[in-house]
């Protein structure tokens, strides 16, 4: 195989429990008339195996439960002819995130083989493989795209704006899968997406939740506490909803997830020298950084 079309490759809708998934899912049939779908399969891993059963093509890309496609991708074809690679290699595009204006591999379309899915050890999964026990990012034969051919709606609803921030507030706060004691252990470019998941979102419904939960992933992170936290609970959605009842409980309006977040950067900031706001940026505030902030490019991997 010189080249992979994407029109030619199965396109697989992979759903949990996403609350906007009927309608991301609808918009998918109507640019794909030929998508498939996984719904509702427990763990990543698994889930993504069940992805590579159902495609009866060597390439297929899946497409996330809160996440939209733009079909200019459908368009693209990549010669691996020309990139000095073969039929193993696994690709991946930057993902918009709708809360915060970030673009990397959060959300991301992704181009996996039949093969690869099958022996793949990851998350649930996981058998020390390319410390991928709670990412998909870290394979040698993963080529990663710069462009970006779809949006996450990531704040349907408080709880999935929350679990959205809180499990990149753990992946930004860890550097392959262990835990750093200074902020110069981290990728700066996985820095400044903390700080941002952190800090900007209130100006869409819900976001205020996506900062409330990536700041108690990273207190969780970096502040001691009389029992370590296992931050692998992160790839485990069951647990992440006990964790998410107790962030909740007692928050009945905006000034409280205010009051609780500004604490919450105020204990992080006492544990980790982060430059971020105390308080996060409200509403005109959040708008206006997304407007002017361009995202850097992602470093291109390629290992032979």
């Amino acid at each position: 195989m010189d080249k992979i079309a994407i029109k030619d490759c199965d396109i697989i809708f992979l759903s949990y429990d996403e609350p906007n998934c009927e309608k991301n899912y609808a918009d998918l049939v109507r640019k794909v008339p030929w998508a498939k779908r996984i719904h509702g399969v427990h763990g990543s891993d698994t889930a993504h195996k069940a992805c590579g059963e159902l495609s009866s093509t060597h390439y297929f890309m899946t497409v996330d439960g809160d996440t939209q496609l733009d079909p200019k991708i459908l368009d693209m074809e990549i010669n691996l002819k020309q990139m000095g690679m073969d039929d193993t290699w696994i690709f991946s595009w930057c993902g918009h995130i709708n809360v915060n204006g970030l673009r990397y591999g959060n959300g991301s379309l992704k181009l996996w083989t039949k093969d690869f899915v099958k022996t793949m050890k990851t998350h649930e999964n996981f058998a020390g493989q390319d410390s991928n026990e709670i990412e998909f990012c870290f394979f040698k034969n993963l080529f990663q795209f710069n462009e970006n051919f779809s949006t996450s709606y990531v704040n349907a609803t408080p709880k999935q704006a929350w679990r959205a921030g809180f499990r990149e507030g753990v992946k930004m706060s860890i550097n392959k899968n262990v835990k750093i004691k200074s902020k110069n252990e981290l990728w700066w470019q996985n820095v400044h997406r903390l700080c941002i998941w952190m800090t900007v979102g209130c100006d869409v419904e819900n976001g205020i939740y996506s900062i409330l939960g990536a700041r108690e992933a990273c207190n969780r992170i970096f502040a001691p506490a009389a029992t370590p936290w296992d931050f692998t609970e992160v790839r485990d959605f069951k647990k992440l909803e006990d964790l998410w009842i107790s962030s909740s409980h007692g928050l009945e309006n905006n000034q409280q997830i205010l009051d609780k977040i500004c604490f919450l950067g105020n204990n992080i900031k006492k544990h980790i020298d982060l430059d971020f706001p105390t308080h996060p940026l409200m509403d005109e505030q959040s708008d206006f950084f997304k407007k002017v902030y361009i995202n850097t490019p992602r470093t291109i991997r390629k290992t032979i």
